[in-house]
């Protein structure tokens, strides 16, 4: 069992155009014993009359041991699983040249059969590491010259010269037999690294969400990633070794452009922003080129670098935003502050002077006004004051889908909830532990299914998802570590597209009545968790808020 666990080193993973593998050259071993045995039974068969008796039993006893060993070698070799050990192969060599000295004495010690020695030699020398292989010359020497020595023959100096050819070739066969094996290691090492490579850059292009494509000089499609399919629609088994410009030209003009400028001229183009549209979908497409020449005169090969950089243009957007922000919110606690004070004291007065005027009398009815529109005003700043005061003030851990569901049932309270509104919690986590604010949490929950409720019909449908967001889905260029997602949306009527891009500013709002707030809060107050909101708004088929927030959170670093 141990020689059959000690497998020959060379024999792991044959590699074409270094030493054969084992079993091709016992296969032929085996063929060639049964060839050299049937030949000299043959042989003494035609001379059966003539032949000594000897010759005669020899020859019958090598085709019969040929056979039986032939028959267990192909067995071991070929139907056992399992490898080749040196002591097969040991045996299989001995009884070779034992077969070999029988027929070499059958024909004669000088005839020409003895250049099978040199045949057997060799072809174990290259089975065998060298030092084996001279083991098998040695072996193969002594068994001819006691041969020559009892023999009829007389020994003459051929005897050493055979002995010296044994030697040579099994020094000679089994040296180069040992280069070309390290030759073949080298190129086994060099091949798997290639495969691990090829398969590694496979791997990569087949699951990166940049879409690559390749096109030779004269415009045709070479390569393109599933990602590059997905965003051109295209199909590139269709499309490989087709035109493809004029296609890229409908589809995404940017692009197209950048593979024939750098085509054309051989330079390379390096973040190139326009529009794609495939299909109903219009979305801002990021490319970048470089070209591969092939030969001179030819016009190089481009292969273009692009992807769907919609992330972060909204990401661009949602910090500019705020950084207005964050500006207004300065300036509304100083003016909110300022102004506060100076109200009181007018709506004080205007009360005490309505109470003095008669009941019916202009006095009173604009008094009245007055009051109204102070009270309504004191309300403004006081949502601009809480405007500019959300920030996390502590941190603690606490679960978010506790403190959602504690948001849905406030906002199905509110007298602007109609009692046909359905608000479903989906959770599949529970509990899903973060770390924050819970209050400005809560708010941030209590606005969102609010604002999705009034912007609904009277018959409102409203879900609300908190979960681990999938790493596939998550925005490529949000910088959020362990990730959690508060997901609120609703069938209504969608946002204005007018107004979309500007939703989240403060006094933009599309609601009657509506100060405009609310969603300013909700962003501040996600951006204080050092989180991002995204809203994403399809006319007649309802808008979608998506918020995420790290899961660790330290109150020092909040905004």
């Amino acid at each position: 069992m141990a020689s059959e666990r000690r497998l020959l080193p060379w024999r792991r993973l044959p590699v074409p155009g270094a030493v054969p593998p084992a079993r091709t050259l016992l296969r032929y071993v085996y063929i060639g014993r049964l060839a050299v045995a049937f030949g000299v039974f043959v042989g003494a068969a035609l001379a059966w009359f003539t032949a000594d008796i000897t010759q005669l039993f020899v020859a019958s006893l090598s085709i019969t041991l040929a056979l039986v060993m032939t028959a267990w070698a192909a067995w071991y070799t070929f139907l056992r699983s399992g490898g080749i050990g040196p002591t097969f192969l040991y045996l299989q060599a001995m009884f070779d040249v034992a077969l070999t000295t029988a027929v070499v004495n059958v024909m004669g010690p000088y005839s020409p059969m003895s250049a099978l020695y040199i045949l057997v030699i060799a072809v174990y020398a290259v089975l065998m590491p060298f030092a084996n292989g001279l083991l098998i010359a040695l072996f193969a020497g002594i068994l001819y010259a006691a041969m020559v020595v009892v023999g009829p023959t007389e020994p003459s100096f051929a005897l050493v010269l055979q002995l010296g050819v044994f030697w040579l070739v099994a020094v000679f066969t089994g040296y180069l037999a040992s280069r070309v094996r390290v030759a073949g290691q080298a190129q086994e090492a060099l091949s798997a690294e290639l495969t691990r490579v090829r398969l590694e850059a496979g791997d990569i292009l087949r699951n990166i969400r940049t879409g690559i494509l390749t096109v030779s000089g004269d415009g045709r499609l070479v390569y393109a990633n599933p990602t590059a399919e997905q965003l051109l629609g295209i199909d590139v088994q269709v499309m490989r070794e087709k035109p493809v410009l004029s296609y890229l030209e409908s589809v995404a003009p940017v692009l197209a452009d950048a593979v024939r400028l750098t085509s054309w001229e051989g330079r390379r183009v390096i973040r190139r922003e326009g529009e794609a549209r495939i299909g109903d979908r219009t979305f801002p497409l990021g490319v970048s080129t470089t070209a591969v020449s092939l030969e001179d005169g030819q016009r190089p090969s481009v292969t273009a670098i692009f992807k769907d950089i919609s992330d972060e243009k909204r990401y661009e957007a949602l910090h500019l935003r705020a950084e207005r922000l964050a500006a207004v919110a300065e300036i509304a606690a100083s003016l909110a502050h300022e102004i506060k004070n100076p109200l009181a004291s007018i709506r004080s007065a205007v009360e005490m002077l309505s109470r003095s005027a008669p009941p019916g009398a202009d006095e009173k009815i604009l008094g009245a006004l007055v009051l109204r529109e102070s009270d309504r005003l004191s309300r403004l700043l006081t949502e601009f004051m809480d405007f500019s005061r959300v920030r996390v003030t502590k941190s603690a851990e606490f679960d978010l889908v506790a403190v959602a569901e504690a948001g849905v049932r406030i906002a199905r309270q509110h007298p602007d909830c109609p009692a046909t509104a359905r608000v479903e919690l989906v959770a599949p986590q529970r509990p899903l532990l973060i770390e924050g604010d819970e209050d400005l949490m809560h708010r941030v929950v209590f606005n969102l299914v609010l604002n999705a409720i009034q912007a609904a019909p009277e018959a409102a449908h409203v879900t609300v998802e908190v979960a681990t967001p999938d790493p596939d889905t998550f925005p490529a260029n949000v910088a959020i570590d362990q990730p959690r997602m508060l997901r609120v949306r609703d069938r209504g009527p969608g946002v204005n597209p007018d107004i979309l891009p500007r939703l989240f500013e403060p006094f933009v709002t599309a609601r009657p009545g509506g100060t405009g707030l609310g969603l300013a809060i909700v962003q501040r107050a996600v951006l204080s968790h050092r989180g991002v909101i995204f809203c994403d708004s399809v006319p007649g088929e309802g808008t979608t808020f998506t918020v995420y927030v790290p899961a660790r959170f330290s109150a020092e670093e909040g905004v």
